[in-house]
This record gives structure tokens, sequence and C-alpha cells, in this order.
């Protein structure tokens, strides 16, 4: 009896093993664009990516199993806020007599819902700018969640073109995305 416990729960185990690496593969890009919008720094953006993605690695077993590309948007910008009102906090000089008034959760917040709505229509729209050939593979991977293997039976073209062609898309995004936010 305890064999059959001990092998479900490495059975557990592999299986969120898989889950998050096919979250990440799915989502990283999304997840970076939205850390580095809200954000602003390349670099925070990395980190906050990872915390992203460790926390839906905890909390997986949690999720309900709808739109997973939400549940993760939500995450990646919740901890945006998070990073947000810290480094804000920060920043302030505060009389040792005041007190922060700090919110229990951001979950509800209409600026997170206004935040992931409007960096994924940032996201969509360059995605739709990118020339041709790499609009419709940018879309269906990134926005849609498809991997190469079903874009390219879709399209009838090799796996290696197309992952050719999201990695170059990726390049393209992450520098207008880059310019973006530097502007």
């Amino acid at each position: 009896m305890k064999a059959l416990e001990k092998r479900k729960r490495e059975v557990g185990k592999i299986d969120s093993k898989e889950n998050l690496i096919r979250i990440m593969q799915t989502y990283q890009n999304l997840v970076f664009s939205i850390c580095l919008k809200m954000t602003g720094d390349y670099f925070v953006s990395e980190d906050i990516t990872q915390e992203t993605f460790l926390l839906a690695y905890k909390h997986y077993d949690e999720f309900d199993g709808k739109n997973e590309k939400a549940w993760i948007c939500r995450i990646a910008s919740n901890k945006c806020i998070d990073y947000l009102k810290s480094s804000a906090r920060k920043d302030q000089v505060v009389d040792d007599d005041s007190k922060f008034d700090v919110k229990g959760s951001t979950e509800d917040e209409p600026l997170t819902l206004y935040l992931n709505k409007e960096v994924m229509e940032k996201f969509e729209e360059s995605c739709r700018s990118l020339p041709e050939a790499y609009k419709d593979v940018a879309y269906e991977h990134f926005i849609n969640g498809k991997t190469a293997k079903t874009i390219a039976n879709q399209q009838n073209v090799s796996i290696k073109t197309v992952q050719t062609r999201i990695y170059r898309a990726r390049q393209m995004l992450q520098k207008s995305m880059k310019m973006e936010v530097d502007a």
C-alpha cells in the first residue's frame, strides 16, 4: 500500500513538472512582455517572470482549469503590481509616525484588469504588425498558445520553418515592446 501511495506522489510530481514546462514554453514570452510593459525594467521583468512561473507551479493544483492564459497573466500582473508598490514605497521619504495603508489583495482592482487588457491589446497589435510571414505564426503561438507542431500541421509547412518564424517573431516583438517601453 505504501509503495502505491509513493508511486502516486511521484507521478503527481512528474505531472506538475510537465505542466510547468508546458506553461513556460507556451506563455513565457507573453508573461515577460506583460512584466516589461508594467515595470519598464528588462532585468526586473526577467525576475518577475520566473517568480510568476514558480507561483503557478506551486498553486497549479488550485487552478480550476479555465482560461489558463488569463490565470497566468493575472499572476504576472499581480506580481508586477506588488513589485511596483514595494519599489514606490522604497523611494518615498516617510516620517517615522506615518503608516502605510496596505491592501490585502490586488486581484479585483480595476487597475489590474485594465492593465491586463491594455497589455494584451498592445501585444496582439504588435503581433499583427509583423511582416506577413511572421504575423500568423506569432498570433497563433503567442496569443492562442498553439505549439509549433500544431501550427505546422495547420499551415502545411515544416515544423522547422514554424520554429524559425516563432524565433524571429519573438525577436521582433521583443524589440518593438522594448521600443514602446523606452518611448
